[in-house]
């Protein structure tokens, strides 16, 4: 990979990986350290890595620094107190969003991070098995797991718009 290579891949996939790894971890600077980190060894590694699988490089890169910072961090447990629950009625779009936001926060570390490679940012099995490390029938029964629990969560009755 050349040096204009990389750059071109900064400029196509700095916002997918930093979106990916925000909606997982929930905290936009430990989302950007992860996100450099991983063109930092991607930058490193450029003479091994083929541009046509930089996506696929960054993307397990990142998802395994953000395991690996979920495992040293699960033992600190931060309130929020400056959130406060802004539910109204007259902003259905906005519940929406925010119950959907609460599902998804629900789900394990495991499933967030299939449904966020599938549904957001459009990965098949196969390449998501390749970045998590699972095989394809893992990646499906364990997707389909979450998307269960999503729905029970989405449907009971006083998360129903």
């Amino acid at each position: 990979m050349t040096e204009l290579e990389y750059n071109e891949c900064v400029n196509l996939y700095a916002d997918n990986v930093y979106r990916f790894i925000v909606k997982n971890i929930r905290h936009s600077e430990d989302a950007r350290d992860i996100v450099q980190t991983a063109f930092e060894k991607m930058w490193r590694t450029r003479e091994t890595v083929e541009t046509e699988k930089a996506k696929s490089f960054l993307f397990t890169v990142a998802y395994n620094q953000m395991i690996d910072h979920l495992r040293k961090t699960k033992r600190v447990s931060l309130q929020d107190s400056f959130t406060t629950d802004t539910r109204s009625l007259h902003q259905p779009a906005h519940r929406a969003k925010q119950t959907l936001h609460e599902a998804i926060s629900r789900l394990n570390e495991m499933q967030r991070s299939l449904v966020m490679l599938k549904d957001y940012e459009g990965y098949t099995y196969e390449e998501i098995g390749k970045i998590t490390g699972l095989n394809e029938s893992q990646v499906k029964v364990y997707l389909h797991r979450a998307r269960l629990a999503l729905k029970n969560y989405l449907v009971s009755p006083e998360n129903v718009l």
